[in-house]
C-alpha cells in the first residue's frame, strides 16, 4: 500500500459560496467578497477553499440516495437493479424523469458550483502570503483541471453545454454577457482539452507525500482528457443525425453532422502518450500471488480494488462512502452477526450475469463454451474451501464472475463469525421471506469490491480510474482508427491474462478476424472488466446502443417463487424505457425558463 495514512480536505470552507444554477452563478457574486482578501492570505484557508472545490467530486458508493453528488449509474444500467422504490435509478429505468426532475437539477447546478468555485479559486491563490510559490502554482493548475473534470461531467450528460468564461462576472455586467447560448460539442471538448493541457503543465507525476493521494495530478488529468476526446469520437456525438434539429437560434448545429474518423486517431494518440510517458514506469496492470507463490487471477481481479493504491489505480477518492455500498452487497443473512447482516439490496441482472465468460475465454453463446443451461453440479468457487451443489450455469465461468457475483449457496467473504452459505431464493437466509425490504430483487448480488471484513467498516478509498480502463479504451480507438494495429490485441490480451482467461490468438482461442469482430470483442471485455465501476451507464449511450440494452424486460431469478427448484427459472422483474431523447439528460426547465438563448435537447 502506497498510502497508510491519506488526508482529503473536504471541510468546509467558512465562505458559503451559493450558487442555485447556472444562470444565478452568471448573475451573481458572492455575498461574502469583502471576505476574499482573508480568505486567501494564508496557506491554510487556501486549502480549505480548494477543498470545498474538490468536494463537488462525485462519491460513486452513494448511489442509493445520490448523496455527494454521486450518480444513478450502476442501477440506471443494465448491470443491476436496486431493491427500494426510493432509488431515482427506478425513475430513469421506468421513464419517468423529465427535466424538472430534481436529480436532473442538481447535476446541472452542482458542476455549475464547481467551476464557479474553482474560476474564484484561479482568480485569488496568487493572492496567498506564506503560500510556497511553486504550491500555489500547482493549486492553480489543479483548479483548472477540476474546472474541466466538471465540464466533462456535464457534457457527458447533457451534450454541448454552456461555457461561462474564464471569471466571475461583475455585478453590472450587460444582459448580453448574463445570458449565454449553448457553445458547440465540438468547441467544448476544444475548450476542456486546452485546459488540461495547460493544468498538466504544473501538476505533479506522482504525490509528493502521503497527504497528497487523491489530489488531482499529471496522470489523471491526462487519462481525463482522453476520454474526453473518446467521447467526442463515439457515435452519440460524430456525426450523429439524430440531432439535425439541435441548433442554436443562428442555426448553428451543436452537434457536429459529419462523421470524422481522425477524431479517433486523436483519441488514439492522447492515450499512446499516456503509455510512454507513464506505463510501466508510473503504472502497471494489478496482479497477486497466492500463498504459494503462485499467480492468482481471482486474487488479482478481487484485490485490485481492495489493496489501496496499488500500481494500477491512478486515482481513487479517499473516505469513499464504502459502509453505504458494503451494505448493499452484504446479504441480509437472517439471524447472523451484525457485521454480516447487509441488505443485499443491490441484485446484478441476469443479462450481466450472462456477460461473463466462462473459464475457456468464450462467451455463454459460442457453441464451444461448454456452458450448460440446467442441473447442477458439485463446483468449488475460488473463495471457498470445499464443494458445493451449483446451479450449471454458474460452474466453470471466468474468475471475473466469482470476484462479481454472489449467487446463491455460496460462502460468504466474512468468515469472522463462523462460515455463512448464502441462500437467495425465497425462503433462505438472505430471500425476500426473511429479508422483508432487503433482498436482492434478481436473486443475485453484487459483490465487486467488497470487503473481506465487517460491511460496516470504512476509512478506505475507492478507485476512480485504473489502468485497466485506459488499455480498453485506447484498443478501442485504434480499432476505429487504425484496424488490424498489434497494439488492440496486446492491450486487449492484457487485461484477459491477468483475468486468468486465454488469451485472443492463443492456441485455445481464435482472434477476431476483422474490425467489427473486433469491436465486439472489446465490448464484451469492457463490460465485464469495467462491472460495477459506473462505465457501463456512459459506455451504452456513447456507442448509441442503450436503446436495445437499456430497453424492454429486464431478467432475473424467480425470487418470488415458493418451491426451490422454480428459483433457478428467469422471470422478467421489469420492463425498463429507454428511449431516443434519454441519450441526452434534459438541460433543467428553470434553465430554459430563465435563459431564453438556451435550447432544450432534442426529444425534451
Amino acid at each position: 500500500m502506497k498510502a497508510m495514512r491519506i488526508k482529503f480536505l473536504l471541510t468546509t470552507v467558512v465562505i458559503t459560496l451559493v450558487s442555485a444554477s447556472c444562470s444565478d452563478y452568471l448573475e451573481q457574486v458572492p455575498d461574502d467578497r469583502l471576505t476574499l482578501e482573508q480568505t486567501f492570505a494564508n496557506q491554510v484557508t487556501v486549502e480549505q477553499y480548494l477543498a470545498n472545490v474538490y468536494s463537488v467530486l462525485p462519491d460513486e458508493l452513494s448511489q442509493r440516495h445520490l448523496a455527494n453528488n454521486a450518480g444513478p449509474w450502476t442501477g440506471g444500467s443494465d448491470e443491476a437493479e436496486y431493491v427500494w422504490s426510493f432509488v431515482s435509478s427506478n425513475d430513469i429505468n421506468i421513464g419517468t424523469w423529465n427535466p424538472t426532475t430534481g436529480f436532473v437539477n442538481d447535476k446541472w447546478t452542482n458542476y455549475y458550483r464547481g467551476i464557479r468555485n474553482a474560476s474564484y479559486f484561479m482568480e485569488h491563490v496568487n493572492e496567498c502570503q506564506d503560500c510556497v510559490p511553486q504550491l500555489a502554482i500547482q493549486y492553480h493548475a489543479e483548479a483548472r483541471a477540476l474546472r474541466a473534470i466538471f465540464y466533462y461531467h456535464l457534457i457527458r450528460l447533457f451534450g454541448p453545454v454552456v461555457l461561462v468564461g474564464e471569471t466571475p462576472l461583475p455585478p453590472d455586467a450587460p444582459v448580453e454577457e448574463i445570458y449565454l447560448p449553448r457553445s458547440t460539442f465540438d468547441a467544448c471538448v476544444e475548450y476542456i482539452v486546452s485546459e488540461f493541457d495547460e493544468a498538466m503543465l504544473d501538476l505533479p507525476n506522482v504525490p509528493a507525500n502521503n497527504d497528497a493521494y487523491g489530489r488531482i495530478n499529471r496522470p489523471y488529468a491526462m487519462a481525463i482528457r482522453s476520454q474526453v476526446l473518446l467521447l467526442a469520437a463515439s457515435p452519440l456525438f460524430n456525426g450523429n443525425t439524430d440531432y439535425a434539429d439541435l441548433m442554436n437560434a443562428d442555426g448553428k448545429h451543436l452537434i457536429s453532422q459529419t462523421y470524422d474518423e481522425n477524431k479517433w486517431s486523436v483519441a488514439a494518440e492522447s492515450y499512446r502518450q499516456f503509455m510512454t510517458e507513464f506505463v510501466p514506469g508510473t503504472f502497471d496492470l494489478y496482479r497477486k500471488s497466492n500463498s504459494d507463490g503462485q499467480f492468482d487471477p481471482y486474487l488479482s481481479t478481487r484485490d485490485v480494488m481492495l489493496d489501496e493504491w496499488n500500481e494500477e489505480i491512478i486515482i481513487a477518492r479517499p473516505f469513499a462512502d464504502i459502509g453505504s455500498r458494503q451494505y448493499e452487497m452484504t446479504p441480509f443473512h437472517s439471524g447472523s452477526a451484525g457485521e454480516v447482516r447487509g441488505s443485499g439490496g443491490l441484485g446484478a441482472t441476469q443479462a450481466m450475469v450472462d456477460a461473463y465468460f466462462m473459464a475457456n475465454g468464450r462467451s455463454i453463446d459460442d457453441p464451444q463454451s461448454g456452458y450448460e443451461e440446467s442441473g447442477f453440479s458439485s463446483f468449488r468457487t475460488p473463495y471457498d474451501f470445499m464443494e458445493r451443489e451449483t446451479f450449471n450455469q454458474w460452474v466453470d465461468r471466468e474468475p471475473r464472475f466469482y470476484t462479481n457475483i454472489t449467487y446463491d449457496n455460496t460462502l460468504w467473504l466474512n468468515r469472522n463469525t463462523g462460515d455463512i452459505i448464502t441462500r437467495t431464493w425465497f425462503e433462505g437466509n438472505s430471500g425476500r421471506k426473511a429479508g422483508g425490504n432487503d433482498y436482492s430483487p434478481t436473486g443475485y448480488i453484487v459483490r465487486k469490491n467488497m470487503g473481506l471484513g465487517d460491511w460496516s467498516s470504512g476509512n478506505r478509498s475507492n478507485s476512480i480510474l485504473r489502468l485497466a480502463e485506459i488499455y480498453l479504451d485506447y484498443a478501442e480507438a485504434l480499432n476505429e482508427s487504425s484496424p488490424g494495429n498489434p497494439d488492440i490485441l496486446k492491450y486487449l490480451n492484457l487485461i484477459r491474462n491477468r483475468a486468468g482467461i486465454p488469451e485472443y490468438g492463443s492456441a485455445e482461442l481464435e482472434a477476431p478476424d476483422n474490425e467489427a469482430a473486433m469491436r465486439e470483442a472489446i465490448r464484451k471485455e469492457r463490460r465485464v472488466e469495467l462491472a460495477f465501476e459506473n462505465v457501463r451507464y456512459f459506455d451504452a449511450r456513447r456507442w448509441k446502443i442503450a436503446e436495445e440494452v437499456f430497453n424492454g424486460p429486464m431478467m432475473a431469478l424467480d425470487i418470488n417463487a415458493p418451491a426451490i427448484e422454480d428459483f433457478y427459472q428467469q422471470v422478467q422483474f421489469e420492463n425498463r424505457i429507454f428511449e431516443k431523447r434519454h441519450y441526452l439528460w434534459p438541460i433543467p426547465q428553470d434553465e430554459i425558463n430563465t435563459n431564453q438563448k438556451l435550447v432544450q435537447n432534442s426529444g425534451w
